[in-house]
């Protein structure tokens, strides 16, 4: 049954702020953490926990709260997400230690992270109300999320500067609350989803795998960013082991929390999911380690490596739309190719900051990497939603934002390992042949997918 109520174009443009609201809590902190240490009285070492909660928490919910939206509707699910934002952010000012606050940021990850899996579940309905192709309200959305990520640490200064920490918090307030009334005004109402008593519910909702799944994601995500100096290999050893019981309980399991067979049986998504981990590695590498050259070896001021990374941003955001066009009249797969070749090209050009790091030539080569994120991100995104099943899309969304997390994680590890001996341009020439390799590897996974047959 459909809300009568319903109007698609209002609730998309909602659904998009709500998603957006993860990627710019994701960004705004960065600004934060001298302040945190600050008014906290911590080291370097201990600040970085509340971008490290926060991450943990986005990365093992999004799987989740999409299994919920398939399961019990994306509707109610967003509603209640939005909630927890508002709630969690009108708290979290008062809070008087950093153990709370960083666990305040994981609970606004988790709050979060049911929008973008909600918003992939109604794309079907909300598009069928518009008469519009689902290609329109993805790239909405995924337009809403690169913006997000982009002028977060503008928004996240402004706010800093002017008030204070808590404002990154409280900004959220208005902004969750705005979503959520006007996704429950516009959106159409949730049908066809379980109901029922409670404890058969939770009988049915295979606790223990999804307290696995959790456990062993958290931890390979902590041994990845070596949360605990000394027990990495020991936090991976338990991942492994907890992720061979998760996969042998869901293997039997009726219904498991996420169906293994299926989802090895699904070689588009799998290649889906894959492309964009290696991807977001690629992407990651020049947003995390090209601030740091250009500070370390080009000793620019920390406003104006702002500004130089800003075109990476502002690209893709423009390039969405064209994109989405393009995909409409060509197909996903020759997009997806024709951006891997693009990265490929920029991420070589990126070899030129080697032997100069002149403004132009920085504000030129940041720019010409927004191209292909905007071209990659977008198809991908496509992709996803015609890889996955209806009935799984929530869960699906869930996987394929973790996967963003994985990329994001495993690069800035990586930058560790590169950066390790200096920050300087020979350095950054070894990240390059690096991501040169990592945008083959993405090339070759774009040449495999194909769109299932309907």
């Amino acid at each position: 049954m459909t809300n009568n109520k319903s109007r698609p174009g209002l609730a998309i443009a909602a659904l998009s702020l709500g998603t957006a609201l993860n990627p710019l809590n994701s960004s705004m902190i960065a600004v934060a953490l001298v302040v945190l240490r600050e008014h906290f009285s911590l080291d370097v070492a201990t600040v970085t926990w509340v971008i490290t909660s926060f991450y943990l928490a986005s990365a093992a919910g999004q799987p989740l709260m999409g299994r919920l939206a398939d399961r019990f509707g994306p509707r109610r699910l967003f509603i209640f997400g939005m909630a927890l934002v508002a709630l969690t952010c009108a708290i979290a000012p008062f809070l008087p230690n950093f153990a709370l606050v960083c666990v305040a940021r994981a609970l606004m990850a988790v709050g979060t992270a049911t929008a973008y899996p909600s918003a992939v579940v109604m794309v079907t309905e909300l598009s069928r109300l518009a008469n519009l192709p689902p290609t329109r309200p993805l790239g909405r959305i995924q337009m809403a999320t690169t913006s997000a990520a982009a002028i977060g640490p503008v928004v996240g200064g402004l706010l800093v500067s002017l008030v204070g920490w808590q404002a990154l918090f409280a900004i959220n307030v208005p902004l969750a609350l705005i979503a959520l009334f006007a996704v429950r005004q516009t959106a159409p109402a949730d049908s066809g989803r379980e109901s029922g008593r409670l404890g058969q519910l939770v009988r049915d909702s295979d606790v223990p795998g999804i307290l696995a799944f959790i456990a062993s994601l958290m931890l390979a995500m902590m041994a990845l960013l070596n949360v605990a100096p000394g027990y990495r290999w020991y936090l991976l050893g338990a991942a492994v082991v907890i992720a061979a019981l998760f996969a042998g309980r869901e293997l039997r399991f009726k219904p498991p929390f996420l169906d293994l067979r299926l989802l090895g049986g699904n070689r588009p998504l799998l290649l889906v999911y894959l492309l964009f981990v290696v991807f977001s590695g690629v992407y990651y590498f020049a947003f995390f380690g090209l601030p740091q050259l250009l500070q370390e070896a080009g000793h620019y001021d920390a406003g104006v490596v702002g500004l130089l990374m800003l075109p990476l941003a502002a690209l893709s955001v423009v390039v969405t739309p064209v994109t989405v066009r393009k995909i409409e009249k060509h197909g996903v797969r020759p997009v997806l190719i024709a951006g891997v070749v693009v990265l490929a090209v920029a991420s070589g050009a990126l070899g030129i900051l080697t032997v100069s790091l002149w403004v132009p030539v920085v504000f030129l080569l940041t720019a010409l990497m927004g191209v292909p994120y905007g071209l990659v991100s977008t198809a991908s995104n496509q992709g996803l939603y015609v890889s996955a099943r209806p009935e799984e899309r929530g869960v699906a969304a869930g996987i394929f934002q973790t996967c963003r997390y994985l990329g994001a994680i495993t690069a800035t590890v990586l930058i560790g390992v590169f950066y390790g001996p200096g920050v300087n341009q020979a350095n950054w020439g070894l990240m390059v042949l690096v991501m040169l390799g990592l945008s083959a590897l993405v090339l070759v996974l774009a040449l495999m997918w194909r769109k299932p047959a309907v």
